[in-house]
């Protein structure tokens, strides 16, 4: 026998007799489980799969989260009139009221910095600087009438991940698997992804809330090892290990049944997730399984970190069962050089987009896994030049008016939903709130969103809490 596993199994037997006070029959009743399938078979399985409140439209969602906010006037709202007025502050009947962190409403104004074209059957007028977009135009649901109540990066973030700007409540992929469970015992339900240099929301954007830790998000890292020390060290064998996680499993399940401590089932999860990553992961991670012309297709190298590396891991990782996948793409906040900012940005994300779009159509997954494109918040029609910040020909924050994108799971493809006006300021025609677009979210994962509840502290929330509405034009 292995020294190492001899001296393990000794202290672990000592201790175990010793804290307990447990006599060995009682010890020969815990051990009649199947050791092999952990001890967690004995509670209720949180992460069971369960059927929604009808037939869903979408089994999955992967979303391409582009915190910072991209200037939604030069990438999908085209206004010719903000090029007219350029240099001229905006009429005061428009900025009335209005409030800027980094600009006077009366900033001059900066009309789109990149040519508009029509693409597809459907017509979706898009930027040059989004050509592989363009590409699949006819594949998406364009919603230009988008709209927020916060104007700082972090409650922004928060407010469209969990329906609250503070931390504390769970995150929409964590309502997703409360409600639908897990398709993989493999690798995690909710996965996260990350590909810049920092997220102001940081992890209550995917935190659990008040709801058990087992639906939070597990954040993988973008590179060649995406979870830290996933090898056993030397001497330390499988068995070895499986012992060792069995017999803590146990310590802490006497704990949980003492002190009634949903957080020691949480741990006792997530060590048992952790041991079956250590063969799922390195399966996950091979790239070497897909196609030269899968890689070209998205720009990616196996070999190094990248968003089209994430995107073709989320594609990876769907087809594997992960119920729900986001990837934070940092870097959009444009307060100065708004045309180098989008250029960067879109040279690294463009192609893969597109790509993962095609490749699920291809694949025969995109009609039952919803996409989704876009940031927290959108962008000024006004100029930002700060001189004392070094800034100049940025756009400020503005929650007013934004765009995102969809595609798949149920949604209507080769649609533009909603308007602004001619200055790109308010939403002109079918507004859509964030709460408005949680609520079709969870409608095409087969819930009503008044309906999918969690009960804490007396009461039972939502993640729409409680507010939002169905919308229902942008249902196929």
């Amino acid at each position: 026998m292995n020294p190492l596993r001899q001296e393990a199994l000794r202290v672990a037997r000592r201790t175990f007799l010793g804290k307990t006070g447990l006599g060995l029959g009682a010890m020969a009743l815990a051990g009649l489980g199947n050791a092999s399938q952990g001890v967690t078979a004995t509670k209720p399985d949180l992460l069971a799969p369960r059927q929604p409140h009808f037939a869903p439209k979408a089994k999955r969602v992967i979303h391409l989260f582009m915190t910072g906010a991209p200037s939604q006037l030069d990438l999908f709202d085209n206004k010719p009139e903000l090029t007219k007025m350029e240099g001229k502050p905006l009429p005061p009947s428009v900025i009335a009221g209005q409030r800027y962190a980094f600009i006077r409403p009366d900033a001059a104004v900066l009309g789109p910095r990149f040519k508009f074209k029509k693409h597809g059957k459907s017509g979706a007028e898009i930027s040059e600087v989004l050509p592989y977009t363009a590409s699949i135009a006819d594949e998406l649901c364009i919603v230009r009438s988008m709209r927020t109540d916060q104007f700082n990066h972090a409650p922004a973030q928060l407010f469209f991940q969990t329906g609250f700007s503070q931390p504390g409540r769970p995150s929409i992929g964590s309502w997703a698997i409360y409600g639908l469970g897990c398709e993989t015992q493999n690798l995690p339900a909710f996965v996260v992804l990350s590909t810049g240099a920092g997220i102001s929301g940081g992890a209550g954007l995917w935190s659990s809330g008040f709801m058990p830790s087992t639906y939070g998000g597990t954040r993988l890292r973008n590179g060649a090892d995406p979870i830290l020390h996933v090898s056993n060290p030397p001497g330390v064998d499988q068995l070895l290990q499986r012992d060792t996680l069995d017999m803590a499993a146990k310590l802490n399940r006497l704990r949980e049944d003492r002190e009634h401590d949903r957080a020691i089932d949480a741990r006792i999860n997530a060590y048992e997730m952790g041991f079956r990553l250590q063969s799922s992961a390195p399966e996950l991670m091979d790239f070497t399984q897909e196609s030269e012309a899968t890689l070209k297709l998205y720009g990616a190298d196996p070999k190094t970190p990248s968003f089209a590396r994430a995107c073709l891991m989320a594609r990876r990782m769907v087809e594997r069962g992960v119920r729900y996948v986001t990837i934070y793409n940092e870097g959009w906040d444009a307060h100065s050089d708004v045309v180098g900012n989008l250029k960067g940005n879109c040279a690294k994300t463009d192609q893969a987009c597109a790509a993962l779009v095609r490749d699920l159509k291809a694949r025969g997954l995109l009609d039952d896994t919803l996409v989704i494109w876009g940031g927290e918040f959108g962008r000024t029609p006004m100029v930002e030049t700060n001189p004392s910040l070094g800034r100049s020909q940025g756009r400020d924050h503005h929650p007013q008016a934004y765009t995102l994108w969809m595609a798949g799971g149920g949604v209507k493809a080769g649609t533009t939903y909603g308007s602004t006006d001619d200055l790109g300021f308010h939403v002109a025609e079918n507004p859509v709130g964030v709460h408005d677009l949680q609520a079709t979210l969870l409608h095409l994962l087969g819930f009503d969103h008044e309906r999918l509840t969690y009960h804490h502290a007396g009461r039972d929330f939502r993640l729409t809490d409680v507010h939002g509405h169905l919308v229902k034009g942008l249902l196929a």
